[in-house]
This record gives structure tokens, sequence and C-alpha cells, in this order.
């Protein structure tokens, strides 16, 4: 290969990417989208961030987590909002 690369620490050819027309670009390991993939999208624009989640480790019973993954994915996000109900539930107002 007689290209130079212009970016050593990547090994990227920028210049080769710059002049690169949009017809170039193989997009054929890309699958389409579709719709559905689309139906449960959430805009964000103009709104606040949504507040970032604390990582923390907790002790919880072996039948309970293996109840919770029984329900596939998003597991986690279920026992969340079990615990914000919760928590909603028993604020003093």
């Amino acid at each position: 290969m007689s290209k130079k690369i212009t970016l050593e620490k990547y090994g990227t050819d920028i210049e080769r990417l710059r002049n690169m027309r949009d017809e170039d670009i193989d997009f054929s390991d890309i699958p389409k989208t579709t719709p559905e993939f689309w139906a449960n999208a959430i805009i964000r624009k103009g709104l606040k961030p949504a507040p970032r989640k604390q990582q923390l480790t907790l002790r919880v019973d072996n039948d309970v987590v293996e109840f919770f993954k029984e329900q596939g994915r998003g597991y986690q996000t279920k026992i969340n909002q079990l615990l914000r109900a919760y928590m909603d539930a028993h604020q003093i107002k």
C-alpha cells in the first residue's frame, strides 16, 4: 500500500476520509432500521438530561434475582422501578 497514513497515532488516513463521497461509504454491515425499531425512541432535545444512576453493590437473595432475570432483558430497570414505586409510596408529604 502506498497511501500515506496521515494520523500515525490511530493509523487512520484522515485526508482520504475527508475526501470520501457519501456514495463511497460501505453500509453493508449496518442493518436497516424499521419503524418498530424507533417506536419507543425518546427525543430529549430541549429537555433536562436524564438523571445519572449510581452503581452500587447490593446483596439480594438468589431466588429474587433469578425471578427478575427470568423476566428477560431490563430486569435491573424493573427492580429500579419497583424500588422507586416503594420510595414514592412511603415519602412523607
